[in-house]
């Protein structure tokens, strides 16, 4: 039993709470909203005023009962004609912030129609109408606005001052075709905006397919960079490996399967890096089991991590043994850097000493990394020989630049005066 008051109280108080905070963000009236408002102020303020000038000093007699007459006196003089209009003034000018402030807009409307005397209640009703279907349509308050409704209400019907004024036969049809007009323009007014909105959600719909189509692109160009690296390098190794298998096979057959078997590893290192570049797009299910046709493991299936600067000396070892003489100089002191930066390096060097390797035969090449305290130098030189049979689209030199330029990285190529070609790329380190 003495839980229930607990309860009640505890209710009450978060009611009285919760009735001063907004349900929604304030009304924002458009400048037409405003002007609009402004308008309705202005016309209801001049005909209420015209109203109170026209009726000072006026008797109103009204026929309450069958032959029995009540005699209504109007405010007369000076001080009635100033309160009238006083009265009219303050209820027609607050509407003009009907949306603003529409609680405080009817807490001051209703105020003013219980001090309207009864035989001029034309003065304010009109705008406490006004207020009330404010409040109720733009107040941010719900449950404040539905607290004090039913209160204004019950305090101006059941004041004694109230009395329903009369609408003159006059003004019927204006009643009537106001409001049609208004629910007219209303109705339209909200086809334009459904409309709009309709047309706005096509174009953002559209926008999302075209950027999301730019992203499949991108995707794509990524992904056929990652593809020319790996096979352009292993397979131009292969290739050469082969070439020599297949000249000394007769006069030297341990050399030839030294060959074959830098072959075989370059192949074994293409097929490695094509799974893992193949993995960014389709990842098989947890716990799925695929057989490998050069008789790798499950574990090796699993894409490996991308190569980064510690495996130069293997990248340096496989070109070596296609016959090219290649140095690898570090300067500095190696420090871990990001996997992505590093990865862009890695690629410099493969695809310059790939490029040697194609379309230098008989050059010698030298790679020289340099951990410099505010950047990275990675340095890829030879000496030039015979140009060989291969072209080339320049589509790898394209794609490292924008691996490069994702780090703030520039790539210089060109050829050098004493011979042969270099390639540099710089890419900016943080400051430890």
């Amino acid at each position: 039993m003495r839980t229930v008051p607990a309860r009640l109280r505890k209710a009450a108080r978060r009611a009285v709470r919760d009735a001063g905070r907004p349900s929604g963000p304030p009304l924002r009236p458009t400048r037409r909203a405003w002007l609009f408002d402004a308008l309705v102020a202005l016309a209801l303020g001049i005909a209420t005023v015209y109203y109170g000038i026209d009726n000072v000093d006026n008797v109103v007699v009204r026929e309450t009962a069958a032959g029995v007459r009540h005699v209504v006196p109007r405010p007369s003089g000076p001080g009635g004609l100033a309160f009238m209009v006083a009265l009219a003034v303050v209820a027609s000018g607050a509407l003009a912030l009907r949306r603003r402030v529409p609680l405080a807009v009817l807490c001051v409307v209703t105020a003013a129609t219980l001090a309207t005397p009864h035989s001029v209640m034309r003065l304010t009703f009109y705008a406490f109408v006004v207020a009330v279907y404010s409040a109720a349509v733009h107040s941010p308050y719900r449950t404040a606005t539905l607290a004090a409704l039913p209160v204004s209400v019950l305090l101006v019907g059941t004041s004694g001052n109230s009395v329903t004024p009369i609408v003159p036969n006059q003004y019927i049809a204006l009643l009537i075709l106001v409001p049609m007009a208004g629910a007219a323009i209303g109705l339209r007014t909200w086809k334009l905006r459904t409309d709009e909105g309709r047309t706005r959600l096509s174009a953002l719909e559209r926008e999302q397919a075209q950027a999301l189509r730019r992203a499949v692109e991108q995707e794509r160009a990524r992904i056929a960079r990652e593809l020319h690296d790996v096979v352009t390098h292993n397979v131009s190794v292969m290739i050469i490996q082969a070439g020599a298998a297949r000249k000394i096979m007769r006069n030297s057959p341990e050399q030839a399967g030294e060959a074959l078997l830098a072959v075989e590893a370059g192949g074994r290192a293409a097929m490695a890096e094509l799974r893992h570049v193949m993995g960014l797009l389709t990842m098989a299910d947890e716990g799925e089991r695929t057989d490998d046709a050069d008789g790798l493991t499950d574990a090796a299936a699993v894409p490996a991590p991308q190569p980064g600067l510690d495996q130069l000396e293997t990248l340096v070892g496989r070109v070596r043994d296609t016959g090219l003489p290649v140095t690898l100089t570090v300067i500095g002191h190696p420090r871990p850097l990001p996997p992505g930066l590093e990865l862009a390096a890695y690629r410099v060097v493969q695809e310059a000493l790939t490029n040697t390797v194609k379309h230098a035969s008989g050059a010698t090449a030298a790679v020289t990394v340099a951990y410099e305290p505010e950047r990275l130098r990675a340095e890829i030189t030879d000496t030039g020989g015979d140009p060989g049979t291969g072209t080339g689209s320049g589509r790898g030199l394209i794609g490292l630049r924008e691996r490069l330029a994702v780090y703030d990285g520039t790539l210089t190529t060109g050829r050098r005066l004493t011979g042969g070609y270099r390639v540099e790329a710089l890419i900016p380190l943080e400051t430890p």
